[in-house]
């Protein structure tokens, strides 16, 4: 069959003739629909695809957040670097998409939008692409721990009720409450994940103290000299912020108090450092302010008045290499300085320092 018409010996009539015409002709006006539907998903995508920030901002719910990317520091990445673009091949980006823009004709949209929950995983392998060793060291330390790892846990549920204030360190992105999450509610368990929750997904992403959008200046290449580097590089990055889950909204440092910690009546010197701040958002003491009390790791004795991150890494926390980087492996006296137990008359609290 060529174009619709079958090979034939015999002769046909005029009906047949017609016939098959009228197939020719439905194949072809078939063929050219095709292609002209192709044409009207294609072109569009594509010239969205290669647009950019501009042709983001077409939507007036994007505007904003186009506008604080053309000042932050990923001002050079195209918004398809991290947000799947029309030419993506991933059918859930697609679904995303798709939603957003019903949400668009309904009014229904949020200005600036919201990255939504099933997002949260796919920007963070993004952010890992660009920010590999950074992203390695938050896996392997605590902040790369799983909703399994917070929620599952038999004998931290035990102890403490599980409730809604959980969230708000371990799983600030999560958009729904506590009970659509674990289940049941009690000391007694045994405890599930639901709501269409990975368990295996991480509960403190790369957003939750980082946000992307924030004004900033794109790093360049490292000069041979890396001291100098280290030594003149901005303390506190403009992209540091903490998430806050109940406004969905990312404050940066600048805005983050350290608290005035007290070790009982005495008032703890505490470092200026801003990037404590995001720390202690979450590190926190009871209401008391004692230091020690709660989930607080304010630094005591000979460490006091020392920042966290002078002891603890940026993104695995570790402070296992801590003593070495500001002692001598060996001090002038002779001692390991990372073994040594301080004299009989010297309190220990005195001279250590809660990790």
């Amino acid at each position: 069959m060529i174009l619709g018409v079958p090979f034939r010996d015999e002769p046909m009539d005029d009906a047949d003739v017609w016939r098959h015409m009228k197939h020719r002709w439905l194949w072809w006006i078939g063929a050219v629909g095709c292609v002209l539907l192709l044409s009207c998903l294609l072109i569009p995508a594509v010239v969205y695809d290669r647009g950019g920030g501009g042709a983001c901002s077409g939507c007036h719910e994007i505007a904003p957040s186009v506008a604080s990317w053309k000042t932050s520091s990923h001002r050079n990445i195209a918004c398809t670097a991290c947000h799947e673009g029309s030419l993506s091949m991933n059918p859930a980006a697609h679904l995303n998409n798709f939603s957003n823009l019903v949400a668009h004709w309904a009014g229904s949209a949020t200005s600036p939008p919201h990255l939504k929950f099933s997002r949260i995983d796919p920007m963070v392998e993004r952010c890992g692409q660009c920010h590999q060793k950074e992203h390695a060291d938050w896996a392997a330390g605590p902040h790369g721990a799983t909703y399994r790892t917070f929620f599952l846990d038999p004998a931290q549920n035990r102890k403490e009720q599980l409730s809604e204030d959980c969230l708000r360190c371990h799983g600030m992105f999560f958009e729904e409450s506590i009970s659509h999450l674990v289940a049941p509610l009690d000391r007694q368990g045994p405890w599930v994940i639901h709501g269409g929750v990975c368990e295996d997904s991480a509960a403190i992403p790369c957003l939750a103290c980082h946000q992307i959008h924030s004004e900033g200046v794109p790093a360049g290449l490292h000069p041979a000299n890396e001291e100098i580097v280290e030594a003149s590089r901005e303390l506190c990055l403009p992209s540091l912020a903490f998430f806050d889950r109940r406004d969905r909204l990312s404050i940066s440092t600048v805005y983050l108090p350290i608290p005035r910690m007290l070790d009982g009546d005495r008032l703890v010197k505490m470092s200026p450092d801003k990037r404590q701040g995001l720390c202690y958002q979450c590190h926190s003491p009871e209401w008391t302010r004692q230091a020690g009390s709660g989930d607080d790791r304010t630094g005591m004795g000979v460490h006091e008045g020392l920042s966290c991150l002078a002891c603890h890494h940026p993104h695995n926390q570790s402070a296992r290499a801590s003593c070495a980087e500001c002692h001598p492996r060996l001090s002038n006296c002779g001692l390991d300085v990372e073994k040594w137990i301080p004299p009989s008359g010297i309190p220990r609290a005195a001279t250590t320092f809660i990790l």
